[in-house]
């Protein structure tokens, strides 16, 4: 929204569309509707509202989900030794260090690799929804959700990495080692996945379906 039309004591509020502008989603110029296919900074596809937005949200957050599950099955760390090799899934990984007394770890494995994936399954989800079904939450605090998916989305990779870091350390030829499981890749996947689903939402959407409640 770039501006208010005041009319006695009550207001009105107007949408760059509605005042025949068009702000690039790269660099934030502002351009005349229709006047341009391309920002003229950064050579950006200027587009008022992104009418495929929510497929490829959709898509995006099914690939995810779909990569999540086997995330969960297989195993995330294979550590092989002279006597056995075990294998630990994500929550079992979890559960072992809370037996060898890792509580923070355990937490920590845990909120990254469970809780906080599927809070942003939710979020996405109801950021998604709301644009399309009445909601009571406000345009604001669908902003901030979808702000927070989005922040979050560069630190999920936590698993990932402690995979990467004990692959290269713990290398001892026979007597041990420590290898990446199938999990490792369909969790990289879901991450990805979800991040390109939140990215893909036009948040422009979610003022246009306020606007539409409040005229209505």
């Amino acid at each position: 929204m770039v501006g208010m039309e005041l009319s006695g004591s009550s207001s009105k509020a107007v949408t760059a569309r509605a005042l025949g502008l068009v702000v690039c989603r790269n660099c934030t110029k502002v351009h005349r509707l229709g006047e341009a296919e391309t920002c003229a900074r950064c050579g950006q596809r200027l587009l008022s509202r992104d009418t495929k937005s929510l497929q490829r949200v959709w898509a995006w957050w099914l690939l995810g989900l779909i990569c999540y599950i086997p995330a969960n099955m297989y195993p995330m760390l294979q550590t092989r030794t002279l006597l056995k090799v075990q294998e630990d899934t994500i929550v079992g990984g979890a559960v072992e260090l809370i037996h060898h007394g890792s509580y923070g770890i355990a937490a920590i494995i845990l909120i990254a690799s469970v809780a906080i994936p599927i809070g942003k399954f939710a979020a996405v989800a109801l950021v998604a929804i709301s644009v399309v079904r009445p909601s009571s939450l406000s345009g604001a605090k669908l902003r901030f959700v979808h702000e927070v998916v989005e922040y979050v989305g560069r630190w999920s990779m936590i698993d990932i990495f402690v995979v990467a870091i004990l692959s290269s350390l713990v290398q001892l030829n026979s007597l041990a080692a420590v290898q990446p499981g199938q999990a490792s890749l369909f969790f990289a996947l879901s991450v990805v996945f979800t991040m390109l689903s939140a990215q893909a939402f036009d948040t422009r959407l979610i003022w246009d379906t306020r606007l539409q409640d409040d005229t209505a």
